[in-house]
């Protein structure tokens, strides 16, 4: 008898179990213990697989997905391609709503696994015909035997991270650690893990990372929604123009607000003092540390774990183009300077 091939059955049985990998170079002046949970090991290369898998076998559990079905969704990238490379294992198909915001990068990979893509302006009210919150359920209506994913208002989003995220941090930290600090945008990845690691040490301090131009840190300490805020910004997947019940306020200590300029050398700064090659919102999380740590909110037995989202490919065009960082002005700043690598032998 011939020995069985150890071979995975397919490419879903690699999502989760994501690696925790110690910062040494980038945290060397911070005081404490970092480590980041490098979310681009999923198949998928984002934390987005986790839900995508999550919430589409839950439908097929319950008979809501069939055979012939559509899936439906919207998504600033990650989502939107999580949920094509799931469809395409089970055999869906896959419409996406993308906001106009997301990178060039990220709106290629959709096509290219076989999703149809409708690019929708990203500044404009959710309640905009125009939205792709509106639009994706225009095509939900207009779709027969569709399915609406919603992650931005469905619980499984939290619960997803609540079975997986949450209890793969406490084990791989063995108890120890004492904060997290996740970046928010539909509020399941820091709502769901925090609510499992909460449940273990309620004294974990759990810090949700905002972007200027979104609602959400002043909702968290208000209650209310101040349209006044909301204004362009370029992080994708960071913060909201609206509040998704897909977070859970109660689970997160507070939020802090980081920019656009300083997210996106951090996120460089990342690549080149850890090798990590991650996505804008890794960069941003990483500047909410730099700040969390001026303030005075970690000290030398702190254990902090932040989580990187995503890959940096999905940012070619975007934070890893010289050009497009020189376009947004960011170069102008301190942090760094445009520099010539690449020379051309003639």
């Amino acid at each position: 008898m011939e020995d069985k091939i150890d071979a995975y059955t397919n490419i879903l049985e690699l999502i989760g179990n994501t690696p925790l990998i110690k910062l040494n170079r980038i945290a060397e002046n911070l005081s404490g213990n970092f480590y980041a949970k490098v979310e681009a090991f999923n198949p998928g290369h984002s934390s987005k697989d986790r839900i995508a898998a999550y919430i589409i076998e839950e439908a097929e559990r319950k008979g809501i997905l069939t055979e012939g079905s559509t899936i439906i969704e919207t998504t600033s990238g990650n989502t939107g391609f999580s949920i094509a490379m799931v469809s395409i294992i089970k055999g869906y198909d896959c419409i996406l709503a993308v906001s106009s915001k997301s990178s060039q990068d990220k709106i290629d990979m959709l096509r290219s696994m076989g999703a149809k893509v409708y690019i929708c302006p990203a500044h404009v009210s959710a309640d905009d015909p125009r939205s792709y919150y509106q639009v994706a359920k225009r095509l939900h209506e207009e779709t027969k035997g569709s399915i609406y994913i919603n992650q931005y208002f469905n619980d499984l989003n939290i619960e997803a991270h609540y079975k997986t995220t949450g209890p793969e941090i406490w084990k791989q930290t063995r108890g120890k650690i004492t904060h997290l600090i996740a970046c928010s945008g539909t509020g399941g990845t820091i709502s769901g893990t925090s609510r499992y690691l909460k449940e273990q040490n309620p004294d974990i301090q759990v810090i949700g990372v905002d972007a200027y131009g979104s609602v959400l840190k002043k909702y968290h300490e208000t209650q209310e929604l101040d349209t006044n805020e909301i204004y362009p910004y370029r992080i994708e997947g960071l913060g909201k123009n609206l509040i998704p019940t897909a977070t859970d306020f109660n689970c997160i200590d507070e939020f802090i607000k980081v920019t656009d300029e300083e997210s996106a050398h951090t996120a460089r700064e990342i690549a080149r003092s850890e090798g990590m090659f991650v996505g804008y919102t890794s960069g941003a999380v990483m500047q909410a540390v730099k700040q969390l740590d001026e303030e005075g909110t970690f000290n030398e037995d702190s254990n902090v774990v932040v989580i990187f989202p995503d890959h940096g490919s999905r940012y070619m065009s975007k934070v890893y183009s010289d050009q497009w960082m020189n376009d947004q002005g960011f170069f102008d700043s301190k942090s760094e300077e445009a520099v010539q690598r690449v020379e051309f032998i003639k």
